[in-house]
């Protein structure tokens, strides 16, 4: 495992992040988490990314316990705060009032006295910015926080909420994306903004809901047990990955396969080590649902690839590739 600066900060982040958005608390026992984790921790990796509404609040209570023993000052630990984690009318969005609940809350499940990096999940329109940024500065003098990062922010509203942070004087450092091969919204506004503010992206879904795993093959059946299967039709999953559900698509992914054997890869590790050819990501978040998952991810750390690889890559991908800025969020 290497690691790197999370932005313009002094800290120190995995290149590869274990999250637990949809297996922890929801598709993976317990136990089978926890085993994650350990394999996680035991591979060098050691940030952790996770959010309050995971599995309804669940997805922090397997992590808190699955991280209870082990000594607080060697990870990072992240979560996020915004989406519904109740019924109230206030159990939402990034009013003042639902922060500080929403952070006593997750220190609360994850068994922890501070959060590394606590994410602004989405950006509110319905709460003044200024009442946001004020609310996590206080967080970050109570000590209950030491960073702020934000998820799925475009460039403008990140370049207002450094603005704020700079006149707060409260270290704002991360934003954190999907970035993929198939999904690059992020590179011609929100890196160059994120860049200027300092902040250091930590993404997700390098492997496009799966599609780039290469387990899904033209003409065929889903997998049984595979994500496109178990959420087929699911709202969500179709904004995210019913888009490249096709046969022309998965026709050229699978075409990425013997690129990577080529260089000695499996297709998710050069999914992976793709995104971290990009020296404005700082970690990849992946997910597991078998510890076997997380030590086939982690060697796509310290891989350099040539850039012959990269222009191939994109010659083979390029008319399915997102490029839309406005698609950011």
């Amino acid at each position: 495992m290497e690691y790197r600066k999370l932005g313009n900060s002094g800290l120190t982040v995995s290149e590869i992040s274990l999250g637990n958005w949809i297996t922890h608390g929801a598709q993976v026992e317990d136990g089978i988490a926890e085993a994650c984790v350990r394999t996680a921790l035991d591979a060098g990796i050691t940030t952790f990314d996770t959010a309050d509404v995971y599995s309804n609040t669940k997805a922090e209570s397997v992590l808190g316990q699955a991280l209870k023993d082990i000594r607080r000052e060697s990870i990072e630990l992240c979560t996020k705060v915004c989406h519904p984690t109740g019924t109230g009318h206030n159990d939402r969005g990034l009013s003042r009032k639902h922060i500080m609940e929403a952070c006593n809350g997750s220190l609360r499940r994850l068994q922890t006295d501070y959060i590394d990096v606590y994410y602004a999940h989405r950006y509110d329109y319905n709460t003044p910015l200024e009442e946001t940024f004020l609310a996590f500065s206080d967080l970050v003098r109570q000590g209950k926080v030491h960073y702020i990062g934000v998820s799925e922010w475009n460039a403008d509203q990140i370049a207002r909420g450094a603005a704020l942070a700079k006149e707060l004087h409260i270290p704002f450092i991360a934003s954190q994306p999907q970035y993929s091969m198939l999904w690059r919204v992020i590179e011609q506004e929100v890196v160059p903004a994120s860049d200027q503010a300092g902040l250091g992206q930590i993404t997700w879904s390098p492997l496009a809901q799966g599609i780039l795993s290469g387990k899904y093959a033209p003409n065929a059946a889903l997998p049984t047990g595979s994500r496109a299967a178990a959420e087929a039709g699911a709202p969500f999953f179709n904004k995210l990955a019913g888009q490249w559900l096709r046969e022309d698509v998965l026709t050229a992914v699978q075409q990425l396969v013997p690129l990577a054997k080529e260089i000695g890869l499996t297709l998710p590790q050069l999914a992976v080590a793709w995104v971290l050819q990009h020296t404005y990501v700082s970690s990849v978040i992946i997910g597991a649902s078998r510890p076997e998952q997380v030590l086939e991810n982690v060697k796509a750390s310290g891989v350099k690839l040539d850039p012959a690889i990269m222009t191939r890559i994109d010659e083979i991908l390029n008319p399915w590739i997102e490029r839309d800025p406005t698609k950011t969020g």
